[in-house]
């Protein structure tokens, strides 16, 4: 099993709603799978992880910034890739806000255009109402606990 050192950005618009992207896999290994998750991925060699939340957040959304803050989540799972290697992925979770709301696939790679087919803004009603699975599975809390969404 590879180990993959993961960056995760939790981004959020001007309404507190969570960035998700849509990935639909037609082919390979993971085929018929869907799923909605965060913007972000593997660090690059020598990468730290504040490095790699600022690249991915550039490269997945267009947005911007010069320091994704403090990492406020971190979780370590297990799953296949595309390529059908099993990979133990240490995933740290940075927020960041996204006022203006757009998102720009400009900087999107052949494979993140051939799975990641919308994208749409999440209201913590709308994740804990969802029947779609959602990864993390452990989104609503992790902003919970980062003091953006409330418990209810």
């Amino acid at each position: 099993m590879l180990h993959r050192p993961s960056s995760r950005v939790l981004v959020l618009d001007a309404a507190d709603r969570i960035l998700l992207f849509r990935f639909e896999h037609k082919q390979g290994v993971l085929a018929g799978q869907v799923f909605w998750a965060t913007p972000g991925g593997r660090l690059d060699d020598g990468e730290t992880f504040e490095h790699a939340a600022v690249r991915e957040a550039f490269e997945e959304t267009g947005l911007v910034i010069e320091n994704p803050g403090p990492q406020v989540a971190r979780r370590v799972a297990s799953f296949t890739l595309p390529t059908g290697e099993l990979v133990e992925a240490d995933e740290r979770y940075f927020l960041v806000r996204n006022s203006d709301g757009i998102v720009c696939n400009a900087n999107w790679t052949e494979v993140e255009r051939n799975v990641m087919v919308a994208y749409r803004w999440w209201s913590q009603a709308d994740l804990q109402t969802t029947a779609d699975q959602v990864w993390p599975e452990t989104l609503n809390d992790i902003l919970i606990n980062a003091n953006v969404w409330t418990a209810l």
